[in-house]
């Protein structure tokens, strides 16, 4: 029997998303055709971007489909460049690698904010280095900072870097693709100019996401063609995918009434690793009921890894969108960690379909895994 315990990767599809994909799948019609079988699926467009809406508390008309995450990141740092004239882009030291990528091509100046050791960003410092700032000398900029990190669970003040970052002028971008659908996401309440959302981390189908973006916002197209989105996003719809996170953000909204039970599973396989002498990542911070992070010296995550698929039970070593790297986690390194604790990490993550054989399995075989390390060691 296999543990999947690697939702942060991509949770599992929810059997109802299965079915409503399906069913699209079977639907004539183009969403932007004026027939009956074009309205039909222009239908399940308009009815997956209100049920999107309503699980973030998106504004109207502020839904723009994407392909996924990356896609929705790129949207907004380059979006917003043109129109708002921006210049420098502050980024967080524990920002998904997409968004430094996406920052590094715009030609503005880019300037990473540093991190806590807690996890969380260094708030202290972004206040000093905004009220610095001269929007006529230095230009308009842009703060990204996420709402959930993705190798830790450590979630942001993303209030508190709104409100400091709308009073020195600027726009801030919030990548909350682990925080929604796992724990309340208000994006009103926020405060964030832009957000970042995908369906395959909370139970929808890969490959759609949305960037949720503020009343009016300009942003530039990032991709042209016809008046898809409302000119924000050119290229045919693909609606089973949009059809399939409407229904799983429909279900989500359910989500935050399991979270203490999921917060149990993961505070077990805590207790189990902190006994078997575990360093926890965040443990001291506000984290996602579901995320794990923990390093095991002289246990390379690379090593953990296999060891756990070998049982039946899937981990993540770091992000999953560098775990197949050998370079140390930037998170990790972000917090303070050496290169020992970086490269012996691994991420552990639960979610909506999680049970207590789950837990269970990996209480017993991880620590029975390190215990068999050390003892080769000694």
């Amino acid at each position: 029997m296999r543990h999947y315990l690697d939702h942060n990767a991509t949770a599992p599809v929810r059997p109802e998303v299965i079915e409503a994909v399906a069913e699209a799948m079977a639907l004539d019609g183009n969403s932007m055709s004026v027939h009956e079988e074009g309205r039909k699926a222009r239908k399940l467009v308009e009815d997956a971007r209100e049920a999107v809406r309503a699980l973030v508390n998106a504004p109207v008309n502020g839904v723009v489909f994407t392909s996924g995450g990356t896609e929705s990141l790129h949207y907004a740092v380059h979006g917003a460049m043109a129109p708002h004239k921006i210049e420098r882009i502050f980024v967080s030291a524990i920002e998904h690698s997409a968004v430094l990528a996406n920052a590094e091509t715009t030609g503005a100046e880019i300037e990473i904010i540093p991190a806590l050791p807690s996890g969380v960003v260094d708030i202290g410092w972004l206040q000093d280095r905004l009220a610095a700032c001269d929007a006529a000398r230095d230009g308009a900029f842009l703060v990204c900072v996420m709402y959930a990190n993705n190798e830790t669970g450590v979630i942001q003040p993303v209030r508190e870097i709104s409100d400091i970052t709308h009073d020195a002028g600027g726009l801030y971008v919030c990548d909350a693709a682990q925080a929604v659908g796992k724990i309340p996401v208000n994006f009103v309440m926020s405060g964030a100019d832009m957000m970042i959302l995908t369906g395959h981390k909370f139970g929808g189908p890969l490959g759609v996401g949305a960037l949720v973006a503020g009343p009016n916002l300009p942003l530039e197209p990032v991709m042209r063609g016809g008046g898809h989105e409302e000119n924000r996003r050119a290229g045919t719809h693909n609606v089973p995918g949009i059809a399939g996170l409407g229904v799983a953000a429909r279900l989500a909204e359910d989500s935050p009434a399991r979270a203490n039970e999921i917060a149990a599973l993961r505070d077990r396989m805590q207790t189990a690793a902190e006994a078997a002498g575990a360093k926890i990542w965040g443990a001291d911070a506000e984290r996602l009921p579901g995320t794990l992070c923990l390093s095991a010296s002289g246990f390379p995550g690379a090593t953990q890894l296999m060891t756990m698929d070998l049982a039946g039970i899937a981990i993540s070593a770091g992000s999953a969108c560098s775990s197949g790297k050998t370079k140390p986690s930037h998170v990790l390194k972000a917090m303070g960690a050496g290169d020992e604790d970086s490269l012996c990490a691994i991420r552990v993550s639960v979610g909506w379909n999680s049970t207590d054989e789950d837990a269970e399995a990996f209480i017993r075989e991880w620590p029975a895994a390190y215990e068999r390390i050390k003892a080769r060691a000694a």
